[in-house]
């Protein structure tokens, strides 16, 4: 199990600041990640009712597996995002639609915003932790699958690139895939 807290990337963002990203420690980030997930505005997480020993045993479940990741991302030292990868052919949307080699899956929550919104922020996040997963060559697509009705974060993936792809029925919600093609060279 992750016990560690050192970043797995660093970037500085001009006009943003540090940008880190580390794993997920599961009894030491629980009480973070239970006060977002508990939140009205994560109320697409699906995990609005959990409790916090919950949400340390998931994450711990998470952490466990080698398909599966969570992240926090931080800026200049601060919290400000929860993202979970995964391999699309070990997770259950990969049963909705037809898994193509280098497809990589992405879940994001941006944290909720310290002082009001910040114009920019969550394209920002979103675009380091998309430089962030791209590091890996093998991973020529990436595939998210939020919940249909969140139309908020289906507009900012189009934003950033995504091409919305079918709704599809997941065991816990009815999701909408996105794809974006890794970028050409």
């Amino acid at each position: 199990m992750t016990t560690f807290t050192d970043p797995v990337w660093r970037r500085h963002v001009d006009g943003f600041g540090e940008v880190t990203i580390r794993p997920v420690a599961p009894a030491a980030d629980a009480d973070l990640i239970h006060d977002w997930v508990t939140r009205e505005r994560s109320r697409f997480w699906g995990m609005r009712d959990a409790s916090r020993e919950r949400v340390e045993e998931i994450y711990a479940y998470l952490d466990s597996l080698t398909t599966h990741h969570a992240y926090l991302i931080h800026r200049d030292g601060r919290p400000a995002g929860l993202f979970q990868t995964y391999e699309p052919a070990a997770d259950p949307v990969g049963e909705c639609y037809d898994v193509r080699p280098g497809d990589f899956g992405i879940h994001l929550m941006v944290g909720p915003p310290d002082g009001g919104t910040e114009p920019g922020f969550t394209g920002t996040v979103l675009g380091a932790f998309l430089d962030f997963v791209l590091t890996d060559e093998s991973r020529r697509r990436i595939v998210a699958e939020p919940d249909a009705r969140n139309d908020r974060a289906i507009a900012r993936l189009v934003r950033a690139g995504f091409v919305p792809g079918p709704e599809v029925d997941l065991p816990h919600k009815r999701a909408r895939l996105l794809f974006l093609d890794r970028p050409a060279p």
